[in-house]
């Protein structure tokens, strides 16, 4: 009976680093059955960051799956491109090494960013439903005509920050990271940190490049899957104004606001916020 067992286990266990090209391996949350969600986070976070997603998904049914980008969390860090092309190249990988399909793909800030290049770039693959929250998107800085959220010189003055003290800009950003500095308490806060400082210097820095220069209006054009935008009214990081800007260039879209929440939507109304998730990928 315990061979048995212990057999039943084995099979049943799946990989938790899936390579995505020589010497890069990315660490993957795989865990339930039934139809795929697949979770992709934000900047400087991991998958980790979904730990109060994942169990609540695996008992309304789905497959949990989070991806931790190269270069963040316990995937690898090699010197290499962090630009959204890459990341999207990554993701591509994991999806097809799974052999997942008819996907719900959700992506929290800069891993919404990367989640709209993907679907854009590999024509809706892999997935037939879109979960944008508190993306950085369709633009996080603006432009000539986009004047909307954080001027190009403010990241400017990120990057030479996570060059010179990056604790420092891990804290800054923490402390607006959430509606008010309170609306998270200090354990959360302390967790959040941890998975931050696990990073890669050199990746946090080069996303923040990636968050500075891209531009994503020409990607959101091509989305045709149903997609849902979930978005806190009190975002001090990518504010309402550009999910109101996915909205209108999103054709199949629909908003859900978060009256309550800042950035950190997913930790102050996460009552809501897994079950506007579930309810939109059960339909």
């Amino acid at each position: 009976m315990e061979k048995s067992i212990e057999k039943s286990t084995t099979q049943s266990a799946r990989a938790e680093y899936i390579e995505v090209e020589p010497n890069v391996r990315l660490h993957i949350t795989d865990a339930g059955e039934g139809r795929p969600i697949v979770l992709i986070h934000g900047w400087p976070l991991s998958d980790e960051m979904f730990e109060y997603q994942y169990n609540d998904l695996l008992n309304a049914g789905f497959r949990a799956i989070g991806i931790t980008l190269r270069g963040f969390g316990k995937s690898d860090k090699p010197y290499s491109e962090y630009n959204y092309d890459k990341h999207a190249s990554d993701i591509k990988t994991v999806l097809s090494e799974l052999d997942i399909n008819y996907a719900i793909l959700v992506g929290f800030s800069m891993g919404g960013s990367i989640a709209i290049r993907f679907v854009s770039k590999y024509n809706e693959a892999h997935v037939s439903k879109l979960v944008l929250c508190g993306a950085a998107a369709p633009s996080w800085t603006q432009r000539e005509d986009f004047s909307y959220n954080l001027p190009q010189s403010a990241v400017d003055e990120l990057i030479e920050l996570s060059h010179k003290d990056r604790p420092k800009l891990l804290d800054d950003f923490a402390k607006i990271f959430s509606a008010t500095e309170g609306s998270l308490n200090e354990g959360i806060g302390n967790w959040l940190n941890g998975i931050s400082l696990s990073a890669s210097p050199y990746a946090t820095a080069q996303c923040l490049v990636a968050l500075r220069d891209t531009d994503l209006r020409a990607d959101i054009t091509k989305i045709g899957i149903p997609t849902l935008i979930m978005h806190g009214k009190k975002d001090k990081i990518c504010s309402f104004d550009l999910a109101e800007q996915m909205k209108d260039g999103i054709q199949n879209s629909k908003l859900v606001v978060f009256e309550n929440s800042g950035h950190s939507l997913f930790l102050e109304e996460t009552e809501k916020f897994n079950n506007e998730l579930i309810k939109f990928a059960g339909e």
